[in-house]
């Protein structure tokens, strides 16, 4: 049972980081959906629902995405999903149900960086930045391979270019966390991988080859899985590479 002793809807982020400082036990509070299946007492729950983190401010070079921004929000962004070969759109259009989707937030789904996160995996082939209230901007894979900090997700940059890019999943039933998830960025002659729900978190790989095929089965050779609930290490890694060819055969038709 979630448990919180006090609800502060702050005015700014300096008050919204003061707080979190103030008690390791401390948290902001986002779209709830998964906080709320944890049995944890919550001295000060912080809501940053006032702070107007929740649009989308697109310009000549980028989106700029609030952390309060749901994922539905993106999902339906027609211009992102344009930039961005519709790779936001397909990382979110199966998570659970639109209701869910109306509430989660992206700030919430990255920064908890789950490993079986769909997000996560789509942020990583994009040109995209975090921006950090205390530690300021810091690329996307930079931040899910560093460790934990109390700081807070103000916003989320997408940097708009014109490589090809796609996301891709395999779930075993609608509506379930991904039993593999993978996404492709094409960058040149160079194809950056990034496999999740390894069930570990998301690992970028760097990999070129003269076929799609070679690409898959260095793709395959590399990724490092493990087995769980949802898939044996060993489906995973055929899962890695069945998913890597559709990936590089949709990429070869945008």
């Amino acid at each position: 049972m979630l448990r919180i002793q006090q609800y502060q809807k702050v005015k700014s982020l300096a008050e919204a980081y003061e707080l979190l400082q103030k008690n390791k036990n401390n948290q902001i509070i986002a779209g709830m959906l998964w906080l709320k299946m944890e049995d944890r007492t919550i001295p000060v729950g912080i809501d940053l629902s006032d702070l107007d983190l929740d649009k989308i401010i697109e310009d000549e070079k980028s989106f700029v995405i609030g952390a309060n921004v749901t994922l539905r929000q993106l999902e339906v962004h027609q211009k992102l999903n344009l930039w961005t070969h519709d790779v936001m759109k397909d990382a979110i259009k199966d998570i659970v149900g639109v209701q869910f989707r109306n509430l989660a937030t992206i700030g919430g789904s990255v920064f908890s960086r789950f490993g079986f996160s769909d997000i996560l995996c789509a942020l990583m082939c994009l040109k995209c930045e975090i921006v950090l209230y205390h530690g300021g901007k810091m690329d996307i894979v930079d931040f899910v391979n560093s460790d934990f900090q109390r700081d807070i997700i103000t916003h989320i940059i997408i940097y708009k270019d014109h490589d090809k890019r796609c996301f891709i999943c395999h779930r075993n039933s609608a509506t379930d966390i991904s039993a593999l998830n993978l996404s492709v960025w094409q960058r040149g002659d160079e194809y950056l991988i990034t496999v999740g729900a390894r069930p570990q978190k998301a690992k970028q790989y760097s990999i070129t080859g003269n076929n799609n095929e070679e690409i898959a089965n260095k793709l395959k050779a590399q990724v490092e899985c493990s087995g769980n609930m949802r898939a044996s290490k060993e489906y995973r890694e055929a899962l890695s590479y069945g998913l890597c060819l559709k990936a590089l055969n949709k990429i070869g038709e945008q």
